[in-house]
Parts: C-alpha cells; sequence; structure tokens
C-alpha cells in the first residue's frame, strides 16, 4: 500500500513540476537573450518545449491552462530569437559599392565568424523545435524569410548602380554607330552579381544547414535577379529598337549571362534557370538579327539613287565588313545562335524568329565552338558578302552610266571586302571558298572594265590585209620591214591604216583620261592597268611593227611607239 501511494505521489510531483518551473522560464523568456545571454536563453526554451511535451502527454485537464501558458512563452521566446537573428543582420545591410571591389580584384565582404556562428544557432535552434502549436512550428523556415528579406534587399541596394550604368552605357552612342564590345557596364554588373552571390553563398553555408542552402540561396538572391532581368528587358528593348547596330550588345550579353550562370550553378546548384529567363528576350532578338543583318544589306543598298560617279566604293561596304569583323569577337554566342537558327535559315526572317525556339540557357557543350560551329559562322558571313556584292552588282548596272564603270565600282568593292578580311580574324574564320568567291566577283569587274576597252583594240585588227598579198618580207632577226609592207597596200588601204591609227589614238587617250579619273582602291588601278597593258600592248606592237612607217616617222598618225606607248601604259597603274 505505500509503493502505491509513493507511486501517487512520485505522478503528482510530475505533473506539478513543470507548473512549478513557469515562474523561473518566464523571467527568463521575458527577459530576452541579450540580456541572458543566447545559450541560456535557447536552454530555457529547450526546457520550457520538453516540458509542454510532457504535459501534452498526459492529457490531464489540469495542465491545459499550463500548456496556454507554455506555448505562449514559447511562441514569445521564438519571437525573441527572430528579433535577434534580426538585429544581428540588420548591423551589416548597409549596401557596398561593388565597382572598388571589381576594379581592386577583392573578394566581397561576408559576415564576420562570430556573427555567422551566433546566425546558425539560432537558426539551428529554430528549425528544429519539437513544439506541437502551428504558431511556432511554422517557423522552421522563419531564419530563412528574415535572411532572405534583409541580405536581399542588401544585395539589390548593393548592385542598384551597376544595373542603372549598364543601361546609360548601352545607350552612350550614336544611333548609327556599331556597338563596340566592352563599352556596355553589363560586364561589371556580371561581374558584381558574380562576387556578391558568392560571398553570399558563403555566409548561407556558415549560418544554414545544408540542405536548407539552395532554398535560403534562391530567396536570398530573387530580388536582385529580378533586377538583373528588369535591366535585360529594358536593354532589350534598346537592343530591338537598333538591331542592325546593337545585335552586338545581344551577343555579348549571351556571352556574359550565359557563362555567369553556368558558373552560379556549378558553385550553388541554383539560379540556372532564372538566368536562362532573363536571357531568353535577348535571345530570341539575336536570332532574328541574323536575317535582318543581311536584310538590311537588301533594303539600303535597293534604297540608294545615286552611287559614286567615279567608281569609288561605298561607306556601306566598310560598314557591312566591320559588322562582318565584329561577328567573329562573339564565337560562343553565334555558335548557340546558328545552331539554333539552322544553316541557312537566316535568310528568311520568319525562318530565323521561329526555328528551335528555346526557353533555357544554352548548356556549356552547346556553346562549344566546334568545327561545326566555326562552319556556320563562315557560311553566314560569307552568305551577307555574297548579298553585299550581288546587291551592289545590280544597282550598279541600273545607276551607273556605262559597264566599265560598273566594273570599276564592283572591283573596288572586292577590294575593300579582301583587304577587311586580310586585316582581321576574318582571314581565320572564312574557309578558301570565300576567297574563290572573290576572285570571281573581281575577275566579273575586270571584264566589264576592260569591255570598254575593245574599242581602241579593234582598230588595231587587219585581218582584211593579212591574206590580200603574199607574207611581207621581214629584216634580219624576223623583224617586220614596215616600209615593205606598207610600200605594197593601195591607196584605200592605206588610208585604212592611216584611220585606224587616228581611231586608236582618239581611243586610247580618251580611255586613259577616263581612267585617270576614276577612283580606284590603290590594288585595283595597278590590277586593272595590267589587265589592260596586257590586252593593249601585244596588238598595238605588232600593229606598229607591220605599219608604223605609214606617216613615215612623222608622227601625224602613229603618235607613239613601241617604247612611248609601253610607258603610257605603266603610268595607268
Amino acid at each position: 500500500m505505500n509503493d502505491n501511494i509513493d507511486r501517487v505521489l512520485d505522478s503528482i510531483e510530475k505533473m506539478l513540476g513543470p507548473s512549478e518551473d513557469k515562474g523561473r522560464e518566464e523571467r527568463i523568456i521575458r527577459a530576452g537573450p541579450d540580456r541572458v545571454g543566447l545559450p541560456d536563453y535557447m536552454a530555457s526554451l529547450k526546457r520550457l518545449d520538453r516540458s509542454l511535451s510532457q504535459m501534452s502527454s498526459t492529457n490531464l485537464r489540469v495542465n491545459q491552462q499550463a500548456i496556454g501558458d507554455f506555448n505562449e512563452l514559447l511562441s514569445e521566446g521564438h519571437s525573441k530569437l527572430e528579433g535577434l537573428f534580426r538585429s544581428i543582420l540588420v548591423e551589416d545591410i548597409e549596401p557596398v559599392e561593388p565597382l572598388r571591389y571589381i576594379t581592386k580584384d577583392m573578394p566581397f565582404p561576408v559576415l564576420q565568424q562570430e556573427k555567422a556562428s551566433k546566425l546558425g544557432l539560432i537558426d539551428s535552434f529554430l528549425s528544429s523545435t519539437t513544439a506541437k502549436d502551428a504558431s511556432y512550428k511554422s517557423r522552421e523556415s522563419a531564419s530563412i524569410r528574415i535572411y532572405a528579406e534583409l541580405r536581399g534587399a542588401y544585395l539589390s541596394g548593393s548592385l542598384h548602380n551597376l544595373s542603372t550604368a549598364s543601361i546609360s552605357t548601352s545607350k552612350r552612342k550614336a544611333s548609327d554607330e556599331i556597338y563596340r564590345q566592352g563599352t556596355s557596364g553589363i560586364s561589371h554588373y556580371a561581374q558584381g552579381i558574380e562576387g556578391i552571390f558568392a560571398a553570399e553563398f558563403g555566409n548561407i553555408s556558415a549560418i544554414f544547414a545544408r540542405q536548407n542552402w539552395g532554398t535560403a540561396f534562391d530567396a536570398t538572391c530573387r530580388k536582385a535577379l529580378a533586377e538583373f532581368a528588369k535591366t535585360l528587358r529594358e536593354l532589350n528593348m534598346h537592343i530591338k529598337q537598333n538591331l542592325t547596330t546593337d545585335c552586338f550588345l545581344a551577343y555579348e550579353i549571351i556571352e556574359i549571362v550565359t557563362s555567369l550562370g553556368q558558373r552560379m550553378d556549378q558553385l550553388s546548384g541554383q539560379l540556372k534557370l532564372p538566368f536562362a529567363d532573363a536571357l531568353k528576350p535577348i535571345r530570341e532578338n539575336a536570332k532574328s538579327s541574323l536575317a535582318e543583318l543581311i536584310e538590311d544589306v537588301r533594303r539600303r543598298i535597293q534604297s540608294m539613287q545615286t552611287l559614286p560617279p567615279d567608281g569609288s566604293a561605298i561607306p556601306f561596304t566598310s560598314e557591312i565588313m566591320t559588322r562582318m569583323q565584329n561577328l567573329t569577337m562573339y564565337p560562343r554566342a553565334l555558335a548557340s545562335i546558328l545552331a539554333s537558327v539552322g544553316e541557312g535559315n537566316w535568310n528568311s526572317p520568319s525562318a530565323a524568329t521561329h526555328t528551335n525556339s528555346t526557353t533555357s540557357v544554352p548548356t556549356l557543350k552547346s556553346l562549344d565552338v566546334g568545327a561545326d560551329s566555326s562552319q556556320l559562322l563562315s557560311q553566314y558571313i560569307t552568305d551577307t558578302i555574297e548579298t553585299l556584292l550581288a546587291t551592289l552588282d545590280a544597282r550598279a548596272r541600273l545607276l551607273l552610266k556605262s559597264k566599265s564603270l560598273s566594273g570599276v565600282f564592283i572591283a573596288n568593292n572586292v577590294a575593300v571586302i579582301d583587304r577587311m578580311i586580310r586585316s582581321s580574324d576574318l582571314s581565320s574564320t572564312l574557309p578558301p571558298t570565300t576567297t574563290t568567291k572573290l576572285d570571281s566577283w573581281r575577275s566579273k569587274g575586270t571584264k566589264a572594265y576592260l569591255d570598254t576597252w575593245r574599242e581602241p583594240c579593234s582598230a588595231l585588227m587587219d585581218v582584211q590585209y593579212t591574206n590580200r598579198h603574199a607574207r611581207p618580207p621581214s629584216g634580219s632577226n624576223g623583224v617586220i620591214d614596215s616600209a615593205a609592207v606598207i610600200k605594197q597596200l593601195g591607196g584605200k588601204d592605206k588610208d585604212s591604216i592611216k584611220d585606224k591609227f587616228k581611231n586608236f589614238n582618239t581611243s586610247f587617250e580618251e580611255l586613259s583620261r577616263q581612267h585617270k579619273s576614276l577612283q580606284m582602291e590603290r590594288e585595283v588601278r595597278s590590277q586593272l592597268a595590267r589587265e589592260v597593258q596586257a590586252m593593249v600592248e601585244p596588238l598595238y606592237a605588232r600593229f606598229w611593227d607591220r605599219y608604223h612607217e605609214i606617216d613615215k616617222g612623222k608622227g601625224k598618225y602613229v603618235r607613239f611607239d613601241k617604247g612611248g606607248l609601253s610607258a603610257q601604259l605603266a603610268n595607268l597603274g
């Protein structure tokens, strides 16, 4: 019987014990962790939690009031821990100036180790509570929510100036000026994001449990990523309005952001999709730019009402070749874009826009600049050059007054294209077939120009005399005796020879004058002069050898001897 009494008393003591502890724990909880110290404060909360569990397990009505009181104390205790968590973070939420760390190649600041340890203790306690009440059970993620709120604002505030600078620097140029690589602040913006996000991931790794790193990092970066996406949307609007000049900014952004997203994913396993989503509008614009650049070539040439009357190359050719040179600066972005568009589809605006559209950012493998990717880029550049020359040729035949002038015009533009290829990375990008195509256009221009030189050459033809008489006697060493040839001619034949010399002289001098008046690239003038000399000189030499005695050296009809004509032809170059 005594044993039964002892068991009853022991049970009563266990039931009343927690209630008797209430006063002591209440004083600690009300005082707060700052006054009693964090370890003692959390120890008190653990005792309260344990007592609450014991009372809840009895289901005795006498404990209901105490259970309610303990729940209120636990709730208050958790709230004060959250307040301490917040107050520690508030001490370090003043935005920093990212450029200071970027330009000096310094790591971005992280939370002090002592603070990170304290925050980690608080998060660990808040995340591991065994209390049953939903009002604080939901606070398992409260520390992440508070952290993301405060540190997210810190990230966003620190990066704000870089966002503004990215927009202002991208727009700071003349509307017709081609974007120059590196002039936009987007590179610094990306560097700032990478540096400050990496530092923040270090903070998160030091504070939260490993299984919560991704959740905390994603929530913390969300606001800054939203601002980044907004910045890219604004840049995309600017690019869309100036697509032929600022598509190169789109290519640069694709390369920068794609690499950034990959590195962030490798660091944290997070943020790949947010970067992909932010980049999607710019990728779509970049894809459509491929067809637009080719169409712009056609459109602008076809709208030209005049072409240079001296046959000189137009500045537009240099502009297009500068575009092509710039394309070689973005091999990774263009590898992905061209592969997405598909070979040849860039000649169709609708196909370039809709082919293989994707919402995801390309992988590093898809951005690998291999043989196939380089081949697509070289094919695109070759197609653009072919479009340029074909459209120029069609316009020249319509607007220029003569076939020869059209030939000089084409030859000059080919020379500019060839020179800009050889003096840039295009020389290693383009295949030998491009040189073959340029040679074909060069030959076409040369042939058109030489057409006008057929007139003086036709005056040197004397087929009608070659079979009329026996072959005239020649001097020693096979030299034709011009006097003997002339002696055998009749009066009408002699008059005809005189007219031929006169016609040649008139035509040759006029064409020489025209040749010198035309504006030619140095290599074009030299090459065309050689072609003219190769065409005219042999014919004149033969004709002169046979008929130069027609005016007995007076120069009335035979204005040039062979040496004199050779000198005149040499002066054409």
